[in-house]
């Protein structure tokens, strides 16, 4: 395999600790001889150990790593912290070369790069770069902007409504959305609603698919006392009960907590309330091919202007429905 392939399978390795890492990037790497060979591979997983992606890689590998390559998706830290600097490991098992996709922003774990350089090792970056930047965006636009990535997944008719006239709780989307949505779940660090949301479905928002690690936080926004006998205090998962209707607090509130990503499963008022602040950073939308006409209420203010400036990711058939995912133009954040 060459320098993309091999960092490509970095890529899907690291990916496997979505929904884990948090406060800590998603990083994978791959370790190969002068041939090619793989020695050794691993991902960031803090659920399972404080090792970084580097040295579960390194030790993962029954042989020798003097004169190995390793193929890494974010730069090697370069300080002490929980654990040793990664950069120092790398030297002392005497690798030739590293190969880096996306250099470390962080002004305290930086500086790997010019420290195994110095060392005599030849390292070349920007290998998938973009790609695993997308991948790792959560933790990059943390760093950026000292909050988490919020992305509000909405279920909507063909006619852009939701729920029905009278209020009362309905399923739009279908089973493959709705199983679809699980994923979604398992890949964020905390689930966010407001408590009208709570209190008229009484979720769990426990993945129902197997994430390998903890569940995620599930934050309910809103001034309503949600009963103790609610889903949401039972000891499944972590809930932090956010008493305030503004989207600043909310957001510092949010950020105290270190998440990467936050998923948004909330109504109308609260989501509608966040993206008017610029606090949501992207939209996933399954779309029904079913309408509701008079008997749904529309869900976004102004759907056209919306989606007229922001980014269509991605769009795929799920089911009958459409899974649209667009990146949201704002001002600032």
């Amino acid at each position: 395999m060459n320098s993309s392939e091999l960092m490509q399978r970095a890529l899907l390795l690291s990916e496997n600790g979505y929904g884990k890492t948090y406060p800590n990037p998603i990083v994978g790497a791959v370790i190969t001889d002068a041939a090619g060979r793989v020695l050794g591979e691993g991902f960031h997983q803090r659920h399972v150990s404080a090792d970084h992606a580097e040295i579960v890689a390194m030790k993962s590998s029954q042989e020798s790593l003097k004169g190995a390559t390793i193929f890494v998706t974010l730069e090697p830290c370069n300080h002490t912290g929980t654990t040793p600097p990664c950069t120092e490991a790398i030297i002392d098992a005497e690798f030739s070369r590293v190969v880096i996709s996306v250099r470390d922003p962080h002004e305290v774990a930086r500086g790997g790069v010019e420290r195994l350089r110095a060392a005599g090792i030849d390292v070349d970056i920007d290998v998938l770069g973009q790609e695993v930047a997308f991948s790792n965006r959560s933790w990059l636009h943390k760093i950026h902007t000292g909050r988490p990535r919020m992305i509000w997944k909405v279920a909507v008719s063909a006619d852009g409504k939701i729920a029905a006239g009278d209020g009362s709780p309905t399923w739009i989307s279908s089973e493959e959305s709705r199983a679809d949505v699980q994923v979604l779940r398992t890949q964020s660090d905390a689930i966010l609603i407001g408590t009208g949301t709570a209190l008229a479905d009484n979720p769990h928002l426990i993945p129902r698919i197997s994430s390998a690690g903890k569940n995620p936080d599930r934050i309910v926004v809103g001034m309503r006392e949600i009963p103790t006998t609610h889903n949401l205090n039972d000891s499944r998962a972590l809930t932090h009960f956010v008493k305030s209707q503004n989207p600043g607090e909310i957001l510092s509130e949010l950020s105290l907590h270190g998440y990467n990503q936050v998923l948004l499963e909330c109504g109308p008022t609260l989501g509608n309330s966040l993206l008017r602040a610029g606090f949501i950073d992207e939209l996933v939308i399954y779309r029904s091919p079913d309408s509701l006409g008079a008997q749904g209420h529309q869900l976004f203010e102004d759907e056209q202007a919306l989606l007229a400036s922001a980014e269509l990711i991605s769009q795929v058939s799920i089911g009958p429905d459409t899974k649209s995912h667009y990146f949201i133009a704002k001002k600032g954040g």
